[in-house]
């Protein structure tokens, strides 16, 4: 049996979210904390009562105090608690199929693998971990042994930052952990497409892996289409949709950078001829375009974050409406738009609200083809 270091007593009543499994404690429910723990301690999460809850790691400065590890108090947090833990996911993602070695995929998604707040995404031969918590950043150089040990990667890289990790009072870090730095341009390949993936300088670990199975998708509705990608970033859409016999693509997005990445892809792909680039604000081009005339057989609209907490919901809703009026005006009739938010606090049934209300707005009859999500 494992003898933590400290212990968190909870208030009388709040050990309900614990006894349902849910992985945080938050500072509210916390009546007292023993021993002064480090940041990323393991600590016993006991009821009121002082009945076993929970083991977990403490962070003392952020909101969620406590990130459970375990509900086994059986088990002990070590080394070979890590690596059981790591070998687990990567054999669920290897039973997936999601293990081809030109490809691309999340390994590791934190709670979701029993591994609170550690991030490890997989580029080809290489790695990229976000220790997002005070436990995962505690146990950092036991998750790279193991990673080492299971994957056997060419190099492992950090890509630690935003506001998850501030907010446990750690700072941001992007370096090389172990073994060769990677290449500012590392091919990857996935259904025939060939994209090319900034590690050390892309947005989120390189590369927008949620929606890898979502461009498949959409490239169904793609025969023959004059698309529009907006916030193409670098064209993972596109290229998907070209790859399944699109007509032409019109990538729309801020950032030259990111379209200067698209531009070589689409060379890569030998759909150059068939793609059209713009740096712009999208707000500003699609109004622009929909006073023109311009319309389009498929619209893809994958903006990023609106809505960042609770307090910007109203703000971020009104945001999205407004795209996806815009939007839905821009699709010739009997088209298709695809339409995504990544803002966790906007969920599904707010979601399809806001388009509807955009439909409405925008004049446009629609119906629901499907409702996309995260791939496995």
């Amino acid at each position: 049996m494992t003898v933590a270091a400290a212990k968190i007593w909870l208030k009388d009543g709040r050990e309900k979210s614990l006894r349902r499994k849910h992985p945080w404690v938050f500072s509210g429910s916390i009546q007292r904390v023993d021993d002064a723990p480090a940041p990323g301690a393991t600590v016993e999460i006991v009821a009121s009562t002082g009945e076993f809850l929970a083991l977990a790691a403490f962070s003392p400065e952020s909101q969620i105090r406590a990130r459970v590890w375990t509900f086994d108090r059986n088990e002990h947090i070590d080394a070979a608690w890590f690596r059981t833990r790591l070998a687990r996911a990567i054999e669920s993602r290897r039973k997936l199929g999601m293990l081809d070695p030109s490809g691309a995929c999340r390994l590791v998604f934190a709670e979701s693998d029993g591994l609170p707040g550690l991030i490890v995404d997989r580029y080809g031969d290489y790695l990229v971990c976000q220790f997002l918590s005070a436990g995962a950043d505690a146990w950092r150089t036991v998750i790279v042994d193991s990673l080492l040990g299971l994957c056997s990667p060419r190099g492992v890289f950090e890509r630690s930052e935003g506001g998850a990790r501030h907010k446990e009072g750690l700072a941001s870090e992007r370096r090389t952990l172990t073994g060769d730095p990677p290449p500012a341009e590392l091919e990857i390949e996935a259904n025939g497409v060939r994209q090319v993936v900034d590690i050390a300088g892309g947005q989120k670990t390189g590369a927008y892996l949620d929606q890898q199975r979502n461009r498949w998708r959409v490239a169904a509705y793609a025969s023959g289409a004059e698309m529009l990608d907006a916030f193409a970033y670098t064209g993972g859409f596109s290229f998907a949709c070209l790859h399944r016999g699109a007509a032409r693509a019109a990538l729309i997005d801020s950032s030259a950078d990111a379209l200067r990445l698209a531009e070589r892809d689409a060379v890569r792909n030998g759909v150059a001829d068939r793609c059209r680039f713009v740096v712009a604000s999208v707000g500003d081009e699609l109004r622009r375009l929909k006073e023109s005339g311009q319309r389009y057989d498929l619209v893809v609209l994958d903006p990023p974050k609106f809505v960042h907490s609770a307090e910007q919901i109203n703000a971020g809703s009104r945001g999205y409406k407004d795209i996806n009026r815009v939007g839905l005006q821009l699709v010739r009739e009997g088209g298709v738009l695809a339409t995504f938010s990544c803002s966790g606090h906007v969920d599904a049934a707010l979601f399809q609200k806001i388009v509807a209300g955009a439909a409405l707005d925008s004049g446009r009859t629609a119906q629901i083809l499907e409702r996309l999500s995260q791939p496995p």
